[in-house]
């Protein structure tokens, strides 16, 4: 006789066993470890609703939630904001359907205008989804030549032009070049920074999963730099920044390059490039790179809206916005930014 699931709020006492389960979920990713539950508290002060579903007292499936709530951009139940990819992880189907229905209960109780699930792969093809977001992933080869071999040809010529600069790239303990760097990329795009905080506190809180790779020229000029994640056999470069010589040098390419030369050495063998928007410049770079797109299956429950929120750059209503971002000096962009982009996630 199979024995009933139950659904359950996280406790404390469960950390260690929330992990274990994500860790061994083949559908778990980076972002379902119980530390963001943390993160979403201490650094963004959003209430988080983490729930499990348990069979015979084992967790059989988990789902992420955080409420946002902001007079701007509405009120939001999300697995998970800041994060590429969230929803229920699990493969009893019993449990994930257990949760989807806790998590109805939640939003509605909670009153919030929409429920968002950010998977990987689709659940409900009837669901309304958002179709803008792509990921890219691939193999990483088992050695240096073999992973240059497989850059496609102009890509691999931005590669060694990097190299042919004596761009240098080494591992950062503090993310202050790092933030100098990507504090003045998304104030040119005319998009708010995460507070610093934000990535002391990741760097604080995931140790050796997350680390930073800081390119240089080399008298030691700062040109580009990336924040990466690590989980089970992966790595996901997530944050980056670069200044403005580093497309003249190659700085990009061999950032990457040297990632992808780190990660290998590391063990990994899935080098994942992350969410990038259709029709934008970093999409049409990670193809270059020799990834191909897959749609991500961002999926909505709508309760107090009749469309699925367009809260991204792309919408044209914040062009105004964008535009005046950009003129902000960075210095008064780098104190107001935090407070606008904790509902933005």
């Amino acid at each position: 006789m199979v024995s009933a699931v139950k659904v359950r709020s996280f406790a404390e006492v469960d950390s260690a066993r929330w992990n274990e389960f994500v860790f061994a979920c083949p559908g778990a990713t980076f972002f379902h470890r119980i530390e963001w539950r943390g993160i979403m508290h201490e650094v963004f002060r959003h209430r988080t609703h983490y729930l499990l579903a348990e069979r015979d007292q084992r967790i059989v499936a988990v789902l992420p939630l955080a409420e946002v709530k902001s007079r701007l951009f509405g009120h939001a139940l999300t697995s998970l904001p800041f994060a590429v990819y969230g929803g229920i992880a699990g493969d009893d189907a019993e449990g994930v359907a257990a949760l989807e229905a806790a998590a109805d209960e939640l939003a509605r109780k909670a009153g919030v205008q929409h429920l968002e699930y950010r998977n990987l792969t689709a659940r409900h093809t009837d669901w309304p989804r958002q179709d803008v977001y792509f990921t890219f992933r691939k193999e990483i080869l088992a050695d240096d030549d073999a992973n240059m071999a497989a850059i496609p040809r102009k890509q691999r010529a931005m590669v060694r032009k990097g190299i042919k600069n004596g761009l240098i790239a080494s591992i950062d303990t503090t993310p202050d070049r790092f933030f100098a760097l990507y504090s003045d990329n998304v104030l040119r795009h005319g998009t708010p920074a995460l507070p610093k905080r934000f990535f002391q506190t990741l760097l604080k809180v995931f140790g050796k999963d997350c680390e930073i790779l800081t390119v240089t020229t080399a008298d030691g000029k700062l040109l580009s730099s990336v924040l990466s994640f690590y989980f089970r056999d992966e790595i996901l470069p997530y944050y980056a920044g670069d200044d403005l010589a580093a497309r003249d040098l190659a700085a990009n390419d061999f950032k990457y390059w040297e990632l992808m030369r780190h990660a290998c050495a590391r063990g990994c063998r899935i080098f994942d490039y992350g969410r990038s928007k259709a029709g934008t410049g970093p999409f049409s770079f990670k193809k270059n790179w020799g990834f191909e797109p897959m749609p991500l299956s961002y999926e909505y429950r709508l309760f107090k809206r009749d469309e699925i929120p367009q809260n991204n750059p792309l919408n044209p209503k914040y062009r105004a916005f964008i535009a005046m971002w950009r003129r902000l000096p960075i210095s008064v962009a780098n104190r107001l930014g935090p407070v606008l982009v904790r509902n933005l996630g």
